[in-house]
Formats: structure tokens, sequence, C-alpha cells
């Protein structure tokens, strides 16, 4: 079942629990207070600190709800999304999504979209998979980054979302690596270079590439190709201080220089 599909099961459920029980949210609005809004608004930002998530999500939907007219009203429907996306299970992060979705359809031009569109993002980046599985949520987290960066270039947020980018970009050439090594095991020599050239190609600065040099190289030698093993060797000598494969890819120069 693709993750789209399950968004929108998700989302049919909790439409059809709302029905049930009449699409009430439990009322904790004060009263004889000046400003309701606020004093609701702080209250749920009091329990989203501590992490109470369903009682901070109660504060804020009273707060969007009830008072359609706050400046507090925007903020409320953020912090919804926060609080679903606290919750990291696999259905709140589906609701995350949906919550950061609706805020940008209903406040496109809020000051804080790019913070919308960033939490977006992380709704699908805290249900990436391993690397040896699938990579749906790796690819829709980058979607979702890479919208931040083309609409919010100028947000605060820019620095935390390039090494979130970079983190998932990581996990999906960690998958092709995988599958490359895989076929290497295997002896399926053409599938594992097409493996690793593509991470080359789609993702040069790639944090583990010094594997991706040491295996691409070893191929060559395999190929009996020593004028096209060498430059890899090389790459993996100079770029990387600190590697598993930095002794033996030494070596392996020594021998191929002296030969």
């Amino acid at each position: 079942m693709s993750h789209h599909t399950v968004r929108r099961a998700v989302l049919l459920c909790l439409a059809l629990s709302a029905g049930a029980c009449g699409g009430a949210t439990r009322d904790v609005g004060p009263a004889n207070v000046a400003n309701p809004d606020r004093f609701l608004y702080d209250r749920g930002q009091a329990a989203l600190k501590e992490r109470k998530w369903l009682d901070a999500r109660e504060y804020f939907r009273q707060v969007v709800d009830n008072y359609p007219g706050s400046p507090l009203r925007p903020d409320a429907k953020l912090a919804i999304g926060d609080t679903y996306l606290g919750e990291k299970s696999a259905e709140s992060l589906v609701l995350a999504d949906n919550e950061y979705r609706e805020f940008l359809t209903f406040y496109p031009t809020n000051p804080r979209a790019d913070y919308a569109q960033f939490k977006l993002a992380m709704s699908f980046f805290e249900q990436m998979r391993a690397p040896d599985r699938d990579q749906t949520s790796t690819r829709d987290a980058l979607q979702e980054l890479q919208l931040f960066f083309t609409r919010y270039p100028n947000s605060p947020l820019v620095p935390e979302a390039r090494q979130k980018w970079r983190e998932a970009r990581d996990r999906l050439s960690d998958h092709n690596f995988e599958v490359g090594r895989l076929y290497f095991r295997m002896r399926v020599y053409a599938g594992a270079a097409s493996r690793f050239q593509e991470i080359l190609k789609e993702d040069p600065d790639y944090t583990r590439r010094d594997g991706v040099y040491y295996y691409l190289a070893e191929l060559f030698l395999r190929a009996d190709n020593k004028p096209e093993a060498i430059p890899y060797f090389k790459r993996l000598v100079t770029e990387f201080a600190v590697s598993e494969y930095l002794d033996e890819a030494r070596e392996r120069l020594q021998e191929l220089n002296a030969q």
C-alpha cells in the first residue's frame, strides 16, 4: 500500500470517527477570561513543551474552532500539526502532513509559511525507512524540502533544512549503495557498477562516497582495467582522511604504481 493510499485511509478514518462522536472537541474553554483565545493558546504551548500532545492539541483546537477572528488562529493551526509531529506514530505523521498542508492552503502568505513547509517536509522525514527498505517517504521528504528552498530561500530555517536534506539524500544513496554492494557480492558486476555510478552522478556529495570509490575501483580491477581503477583509489585517499577503505586503497595504489 502506497504512502498516499495510507494517508487517505487515515484521514477518512479520522473523519468517520469525528462524525461518530458528533465531531465535537472536548470543551476546555475558560470562563470569565478577558482574552480566552490567548489563555487557551498559552495553555496549549505549555502542554506542548511538556510533550502532552493530546492536551496541547485540545487547547489549540479550541482556538481554531471557536475563535475564527483570533490573530492566534494561524499559530494554533500550526501548533496542532506540531502535536501530531511530536507523537511520531505512523498515523499522527499523516495527520501532521494534513495540518501543515491546510495551513499553507489557508494562509499562504503568513509569515510562518516557511515553518509550515519545513515541518511538512519533516512529517515525511520522520517516516523515512532503513536503507534496505522502501524509500518513498525519503523521496517525498526531499521533494518537500526542495519546495521549501525554492519558495523560502531567505528563511532562517534554511541551514537546518539543508542538514535534513543531506540526511535524506544520504539515505537514498545508502539504499543504492547497499543494492550495489549486494550485486558486487553476487558477482553481478554490471548491475553493481550501474548503481555506484548512479550515486556519483545523482549525489556527488554523498557523505559515504568513499565506499563507492572503493567498489568502483575494485570492479575495474576485476575487469583488468587498471587505468580506470587508479583514479577512484586516488579520490578515496585524497578526499577522506578517515575511512574503513583507506588502508586497502593505499595498498592497492602502491601495488598498481609498482606495476
